[in-house]
């Protein structure tokens, strides 16, 4: 099996519960689920249905309880973490958009998303000019100065959503990315998605209520009460903007 038939994200039985005993709250049980490269899914049901905490998961972020994760064909989780710098793993593969963007608030927003390239061991150059690059196409290039507590939440999703790209990473992972953002906006932000998985043959995994973008998704997984009920194939729509990949 090549790396394009391989999924890049494998899930086998996972399970996560929070407390223990009459306290127990099973947040997921037993979900089972894989995304290829260069596709976009989404995960969609009820608030409390698991959505979040599976994505979180996913990021390495949140530990399960039980069950198997596989990241590009490797081993991450096996009832216990097999790969111990996690940290390396999320700033490499992962890129995660949060629900609230938590930008840093001591830096502006070039500063907020060249540090992920610098991280990764860009020069301060390079960062600078990727950070310049995304905060252009996603149209809040006139901010970079700016530091987060003056820009509007749109503006600080948009800078988020940067920042998550800016190490080109294989595994994209977002938590209501358009629910501050107006549809010419979101349409925006999902073009960028769909051309990142394309592109860079990446596994986008979306979480969302805005059912305006679920005609963006190749793949909806519905989950309730923590549990994978129903997965449903979409019709893609194609890039509505024509714009390039940067």
């Amino acid at each position: 099996m090549n790396g394009a038939d391989r999924p890049l994200v494998e899930l086998a039985g996972i399970s996560k519960h929070f407390g223990e005993g009459d306290t127990r709250v099973d947040a997921l049980s037993e979900v089972s689920m894989s995304v290829m490269p260069g596709e976009i899914v989404g995960l969609v049901g009820p608030s409390g249905s698991g959505k979040s905490t599976l994505l979180n998961v996913i990021a390495c972020i949140l530990e399960p309880s039980s069950g198997r994760m596989r990241i590009e064909g490797k081993d991450i989780y096996d009832n216990r973490w097999l790969k111990g710098n996690l940290r390396r793993l999320r700033l490499d593969k992962i890129g995660f958009i949060f629900q609230f963007h938590n930008l840093l608030p001591f830096l502006n927003a070039l500063e907020n998303v060249a540090m992920v390239r610098e991280l990764a061991g860009a020069s301060s150059a390079e960062a600078r000019a990727r950070a310049t690059e995304l905060l252009d196409y996603l149209g809040v290039g006139h901010r970079k100065a700016a530091m987060p507590a003056t820009i509007s939440g749109g503006e600080a999703q948009r800078v988020a959503i940067a920042r998550a790209i800016a190490n080109r990473p294989r595994i994209i992972l977002a938590d209501e990315p358009t629910a501050a953002l107006d549809s010419q906006r979101a349409g925006i932000v999902m073009d960028l998605m769909s051309q990142v998985a394309k592109e860079q043959q990446a596994a986008v995994i979306v979480v969302s209520h805005d059912e305006k973008i679920f005609n963006r998704f190749h793949r909806i997984f519905h989950l309730r009460d923590g549990r994978l009920e129903t997965v449903e194939s979409a019709p893609v729509q194609a890039n509505a903007s024509g714009m390039q990949e940067p």
